[in-house]
């Protein structure tokens, strides 16, 4: 962050001359592209102004463009608008030398910005494209897109049916929908003990009852599924079978055979979620695959090209169809077709072949060196994965664990908001690989994460 702080002469309100001198120095190069500016309580203090006043420069100095705010961090200069951008900064903003391995992002890396930047400039050359953008499109995408985003699935190894194919906001839009076709409120559906929240979020938020299948290293206990089933069947399975989230256990393939009889068995939906991608190689058999008829395959660019696009698909028989497309439209009418376009270009751009191929890479040799550095401690993953899964020694809190990491300057996740039911949560802390900015930013959390379990706990005790 740059110590900038302007001279001011008299005349003229005060807020318009900051904003003239910031446009000024970073004309100069006094600022550089990219560099943030001080906070506006720390300048207004510096220059002997209200607050209020520095905000109204920045905004002045924003509308004219040569600064851009970003939610939770602060005041940028301006990258130029010829420059491809060399910094990617991946999910939610965090305060300067704090390292966040709490969300599953995937790793920064140029060719993001790069890519959609292409995109978007090819769409805004073309006047066709253009106005399709403008209009009202059919709710699951148009047959067009539909086919190009299925034909780049199919080279991934993932379901490439364009007639089954309804194109979503994200992921997390398409557990929405299936919840919302397959159940009504009251009716039971159920997911692993410890799964994605945003799937137990939309389950509430659906009035829907939850149950917690049991689990352990080869995934979801399908013995206790079928206990489950003899007493009260759930109308909708929901798991992640190729990477649990977040202990990132793989359910075995006799597993998934038998899950699949029993979901005949007792007419039960499947929702499969494979946003986590992992290499085809890496995968087991789809449930879409083993039981077709009765399965919902989620996938999303999110964790492949980019968060923001909010671009994926959901694939499901042919009977539910319709209904999917009602409820999409009743819910949001269409996917942006703007960004749908932006999506379909940049998935047929080759580069984001080298940029899947560079994650790969990339997610395996993190993967390699968190496993070594924290073997001590029974670090747990799964081939391909970018969770890491730490059960805590004995005597040790989650809870305790994250404060301490982050007073350190590095944020993980707990296993509470996994939980399904009213189980206890184990003691144990979930990392993702891929936010750090670089191999030198992970090995640096990985030893905050050394130097807080080599220590003896903290006391919880406090004076009352």
């Amino acid at each position: 962050m740059t110590i900038w702080t302007p001279d001011l002469p008299e005349g003229g309100p005060r807020y318009r001359r900051i904003a003239e001198h910031m446009a000024e120095a970073i004309r100069r190069g006094e600022l550089a592209p990219g560099e943030k500016l001080p906070p506006q309580r720390q300048l207004a203090d510096r220059l002997g102004v209200t607050v209020g006043t520095i905000t109204r420069a920045y905004t002045e100095a924003q509308r004219q463009g040569w600064v851009e705010s970003r939610v939770g961090s602060g005041t940028y200069v301006r990258l130029p608008e010829d420059e491809d951008a060399t910094v990617f900064r991946a999910g939610v903003p965090v305060e300067d030398g704090v390292i966040d391995m709490s969300m599953a992002l995937p790793p920064p890396h140029p060719l993001r910005p790069q890519g959609l930047q292409r995109a978007l400039r090819t769409i805004a050359e073309s006047p066709l494209a253009l106005q399709a953008a403008t209009d009202y499109q059919p709710e699951a995408g148009t047959p067009a897109q539909r086919a190009r985003i299925a034909a780049w699935q199919g080279e991934l190894g993932l379901p490439d049916d364009p007639d089954r194919l309804l194109i979503t906001q994200g992921g997390q839009h398409g557990i929405h929908l299936a919840l919302r076709t397959l159940a009504q409120p009251g009716e039971l559906v159920a997911g692993d003990a410890l799964t994605y929240p945003g799937f137990i979020c939309a389950a509430q938020q659906a009035h829907l009852r939850l149950a917690a299948v049991p689990m352990d290293e080869a995934g979801l206990d399908v013995d206790a599924l079928a206990r489950l089933c003899a007493r009260h069947p759930p109308r909708v399975l929901y798991l992640t079978p190729d990477l649990n989230n977040p202990t990132g256990a793989r359910l075995s393939e006799a597993r998934r055979e038998r899950l699949a009889a029993l979901a005949r068995e007792h007419d039960i939906w499947l929702v499969e979620d494979a946003v986590q991608y992992l290499p085809r190689e890496r995968r087991g058999t789809p449930l879409v695959e083993l039981a077709p008829e009765r399965t919902l395959h989620l996938f999303s660019t999110s964790k492949v090209l980019a968060g923001g696009l909010r671009i994926g698909t959901l694939t499901a028989p042919e009977r539910l169809q319709e209904r999917l497309c009602s409820a999409l439209r009743s819910q949001s009418w269409m996917a942006p077709p703007l960004m749908v376009e932006a999506a379909c270009r940049w998935m047929e751009d080759p580069a984001s072949r080298e940029l899947l191929a560079w994650q790969v890479e990339e997610i395996a040799a993190r993967r390699a060196r968190a496993l070594e550095r924290l073997a001590a401690f029974g670090a747990q993953s799964g081939e391909g994965s970018s969770l890491i899964w730490l059960p805590l020694p004995a005597g040790r809190r989650s809870s305790e664990v994250q404060a301490l990491l982050a007073r350190r300057g590095l944020k993980v996740s707990t296993p509470e908001p996994f939980c399904v039911g009213s189980e206890p949560a184990p003691q144990a802390i979930r990392l993702c690989l891929g936010p750090p900015e670089d191999r030198e930013a992970l090995e640096r959390a990985l030893a905050i994460v050394d130097e807080v379990l080599s220590e003896p706990p903290s006391s919880p005790w406090q004076t009352l």
